[in-house]
């Protein structure tokens, strides 16, 4: 059961790489057409990525029994409180809202690179990490030849980074329309 989950969010992890990909590969010549066919569920796009990221790092660490790292609760600073925050956005409709939550991915995503970097040996590991359990440069799961667990962090991340951005200046439009004293 636990390496099928595993399996499952690995899989998971890719279709949000493809969604990331095709999105790049279309956004210079339909951009607006992104934004239309997006428009109204961006903010529930992005519940969704965080939700899920918050799940599987539960899973990961109470479920399979995954010792977290420091960089990892690092990253869990970072997504846990988008799970909430993007649900009640969303709920609301409150897309002026979403441009101030973009920094915790932000953040996040900087901080899943480092531990990337780590974790392929591209640069040492801090003495810091090595204290008090598994180091940052443990890979627990290796699925597909490179989904590790700061691999599908950064996948969230950027899925985030993308919705929520796309929220932040649908909201300048919204607020365009608006009467004056609304």
């Amino acid at each position: 059961m636990t390496h099928d989950t595993i399996v499952a969010l690995a899989v998971l992890g890719v279709t949000g790489q493809v969604l990331i990909v095709v999105g790049l590969l279309v956004w210079p010549i339909g951009g607006d057409l992104i934004r239309r066919v997006l428009w109204g569920y961006e903010l529930w796009g992005a519940f969704v990525v965080a939700s899920l990221a918050t799940g599987g790092s539960l899973f990961f660490s109470e479920i399979a029994g995954f010792v977290p790292c420091d960089l990892c609760w690092f990253q869990r600073i970072c997504m846990y409180p988008l799970s909430l925050l993007t649900l009640l956005i969303a709920y609301r409709g409150d897309y002026r809202v979403a441009r101030y939550l973009i920094p915790l991915p932000v953040v996040g995503a900087c901080v899943s690179i480092y531990h990337l970097l780590i974790e392929n040996n591209a640069i040492s590991e801090p003495s810091s990490c090595r204290i008090g359990g598994a180091g940052c440069a443990v890979k627990w799961i290796n699925e597909f030849g490179y989904m590790t667990i700061p691999t599908l962090a950064l996948t969230g991340f950027v899925l985030l980074i993308a919705f929520l951005g796309v929220a932040a200046t649908g909201a300048q439009d919204e607020a365009a329309t608006l009467p004056a004293g609304a």
